[in-house]
C-alpha cells in the first residue's frame, strides 16, 4: 500500500480494513513527492510502530477549530470577566485553560459583526452597518440621511469557511446566520458543508432547512446536539465548527428549571434577572457539552476552541450618559419590575463600560473573547492590546494553512500573540464606521452616525452630524466619562487625521445631508423606533 506523505496525513493507531500497517524503510520518490510504503505486519508489531509513528503524523495535522459565538452577551456577563451573579463554570474553565483577550471589539449589533467575522473586512468595505434597512428608525427628523445598509454578505466575498473547506476541513455551522435569507446566501452555499440556520425564538423555533426536533426542546440544546454529533462523525479529519447561538438575544426565554435556580439569588453589579441568568447558563451548558465531547474523543489538545459574543450586552442605558437623549428625555435611572430598565429595554449591565448594545461606546462594542489550545496557548493568560472582529479570518487561515481569499483582509492574525511569540500585533489601531442611526424609543438614540479609531490606550470618536470629537484615555477612564478632546488637542488631531485617512483608504461612504430636516428645522424629533434595544 503506497500512501503519499502529505503534511495533513494522519494515520490512526487502529486498524484499517482489519489489517495493521507499518512504515517500512523503503521510500519512493516520484515527481518530487515522497511516498511511504506500508505493508501488513503482525498485529503486535503493527500496534507498537503505529504508537511510535502515529504522533509524528498527528503533529502535522492542522488543528480542529471550534468557534462558539454568543448573541448579545455583555463583556461582564461571565464569571471569568467579572460577574458575581451569572454562573458560567464551563466558560470560566475554558478561560482558565486558555487566554482571555480583554480588549477585543466587535460591531455594535448582530449583522455587521457577523459580516466582518465571516469576510475579514470592516463594514466600510462590505456595506453592512446594522440590521435591516435604514428605515427601522425615524432618521427623517435628524440632520443626516444614513447610508443604505447591505443586508447580505456579497457572493463576491469568500468566507473563512470557503477557505478552510478548500484546505481539506470538514465544515459545519449551526445557529444564527444573519447574512442573507435567500437560498443562494444560505450558509450551506457559503463554505459550510453542513448548515442549519435558526433564530428568532428559543422554543418552538423554525430551522432552515426544516429539521425535526423533540417538542419543547430549547434552541441552544438543539444546536449543541447537532454540534457534538458533527464532532463525533468528523473526528478523523480536521474540522471547523461554527456554533453561533441565538442565546442570549431577546425574547428573554429560558428553561424553567434554570430560572428556578436563580430565583431568590441576590443580584450583584446590575446583574439580577433570573431569566437572563438562565439563558446564559444554557449557553454555558452548550460549551461544557462541546468540551466534554472533545475530552471523550481525546481531541482537546488538537483543537483550537474560541468563544466570543457578537456585541455588547443589552443594558447600561439608564445612566445619564447611557443614551443620546433629545431635550426632555432625561434618564429615569430605575428598573422596571421585570428587571428591565425603562430606558432602552436593558436586561443586564456592562459596568464599568459605558452604555450597551447599539452604542459605539465600549459597552456596545467590547466583548469577551477566549481562546484555548492546550499545550500551545498559555493557560490562565490574558492579552490587553486592542483586537477586533476582522482579526479572526487571518487567524483561522494561519492555523489551517489555508489560502487567502479573493478580497482584501483588514485584520491581522492573532496567532503570534496567542502562542506567546509576540508581545503585540504589528498594527496599532482598529477602526469602526457607523453611518446611520439606532433608536431606543421616542427621543432616545443608542447612537447617531459616528466613526472611531482605537489606538493603544486612546480612543477618538467623530460624531458626523456636527463633527464634534470625543477623546478618551481608556487606560485611565474605561467608562469614557472624561472627554479630553479640548485638553489634548494634539492627540485629538493626530488620531482624527488617521481616522480620515482610513476612511479614504477603505472608501467608507458618508451619510449625506437630510434635506427634509433642513427644510423643517423646528420639526419635533421623536427618535421613533423599537423601545427594546433588540437588534
Amino acid at each position: 500500500m503506497i500512501i503519499p506523505a502529505t503534511s495533513h496525513l494522519r494515520l490512526p493507531p487502529a486498524t484499517r480494513n482489519g489489517c495493521n500497517y507499518v512504515v517500512t524503510g523503503q521510500l519512493s520518490h516520484k515527481v518530487g513527492v515522497t511516498f511511504l510504503t506500508m505493508r501488513p505486519v503482525l498485529p503486535v508489531l503493527g500496534l507498537l510502530l503505529a504508537a511510535l509513528f502515529g504522533p509524528l503524523f498527528a503533529a502535522d495535522r492542522p488543528p480542529n477549530i471550534i468557534f462558539v459565538l454568543a448573541d448579545d452577551l455583555g463583556w461582564t456577563d461571565l464569571g471569568a470577566f467579572g460577574s458575581k451573579y451569572y454562573e458560567t463554570p464551563n466558560i470560566d474553565r475554558l478561560a482558565a485553560q486558555g487566554m482571555r483577550l480583554t480588549n477585543h471589539h466587535h460591531c455594535q449589533n448582530c449583522a455587521p459583526t457577523r459580516s466582518a467575522l465571516l469576510s475579514g473586512q470592516y463594514g466600510a468595505r462590505t456595506g453592512t452597518y446594522t440590521v435591516g434597512s435604514i428605515d427601522r428608525f425615524d432618521w427623517q427628523t435628524r440632520p443626516l440621511r444614513p447610508v443604505d445598509n447591505v443586508t447580505k454578505l456579497s457572493l463576491e466575498r469568500d468566507t473563512f469557511a470557503d477557505q478552510l473547506r478548500k484546505a481539506g476541513y470538514a465544515t459545519a455551522m449551526f445557529g444564527k446566520w444573519h447574512l442573507g435569507g435567500t437560498p443562494d446566501y444560505h450558509p450551506s452555499k457559503r463554505g459550510f458543508e453542513e448548515a442549519i440556520e435558526s433564530e428568532g425564538r428559543h422554543f418552538d423555533f423554525e430551522t432552515k432547512p426544516k429539521t425535526a426536533y423533540p417538542q419543547g426542546q430549547y434552541l441552544a440544546d438543539f444546536l449543541t446536539d447537532k454540534a457534538v454529533d458533527f464532532i463525533q462523525r468528523n473526528q478523523a479529519k480536521p474540522f471547523l465548527l461554527y456554533l453561533p447561538h441565538f442565546g442570549v438575544h431577546s425574547p428573554f426565554q429560558a428553561k424553567p428549571e434554570l430560572i428556578a435556580k436563580f430565583k431568590g439569588k441576590p443580584g450583584a453589579g446590575g446583574h439580577n434577572s433570573p431569566t437572563y441568568a438562565a439563558m446564559i447558563a444554557s449557553v454555558d451548558e452548550s460549551v461544557g457539552r462541546v468540551m466534554a465531547k472533545l475530552d471523550e474523543l481525546k481531541l482537546a489538545e488538537d483543537t483550537v476552541f474560541i468563544f466570543a459574543s457578537d456585541n455588547g450586552g443589552v443594558g447600561g442605558y439608564d445612566r445619564p450618559d447611557g443614551l443620546i437623549r433629545e431635550p426632555g428625555k432625561e434618564a429615569k435611572g430605575k428598573k422596571a419590575k421585570a428587571g428591565v430598565d425603562e430606558d432602552g429595554g436593558g436586561i443586564t449591565d456592562n459596568t464599568p463600560l459605558r452604555s450597551g448594545k447599539g452604542s459605539l461606546y465600549e459597552g456596545g462594542i467590547r466583548v469577551p473573547f477566549i481562546v484555548r489550545w492546550p499545550g500551545k496557548v498559555a493557560a490562565g493568560s490574558a492579552h490587553g492590546a486592542p483586537t477586533a472582529h476582522v482579526d479572526l479570518f487571518p487567524t483561522l487561515l494561519e492555523l489551517a494553512g489555508a489560502a487567502k481569499p479573493r478580497q482584501t483582509l483588514d485584520g491581522e492574525s492573532l496567532l503570534p500573540v496567542m502562542l506567546g511569540k509576540a508581545p503585540s500585533l504589528k498594527r496599532d489601531a482598529i477602526f469602526q464606521h457607523f453611518p446611520g442611526y439606532l433608536g431606543s424609543g421616542p427621543g432616545l438614540w443608542r447612537t447617531t452616525p459616528v466613526s472611531l479609531i482605537h489606538a493603544g490606550d486612546w480612543k477618538l470618536m467623530e460624531y458626523l452630524e456636527d463633527g464634534h470629537l470625543e477623546l478618551y484615555n481608556l487606560k485611565d477612564d474605561l467608562g469614557e466619562t472624561k472627554n479630553l478632546a479640548t485638553t489634548q488637542p494634539d492627540k485629538a488631531k493626530e488620531l482624527h487625521d488617521r481616522l480620515v485617512a482610513w476612511r479614504k483608504e477603505t472608501g467608507a461612504p458618508m451619510p449625506t445631508p437630510n434635506k427634509k430636516a433642513e427644510a423643517a428645522p423646528s420639526a419635533k424629533k421623536t427618535g421613533k423606533g423599537k423601545k427594546k434595544a433588540g437588534a
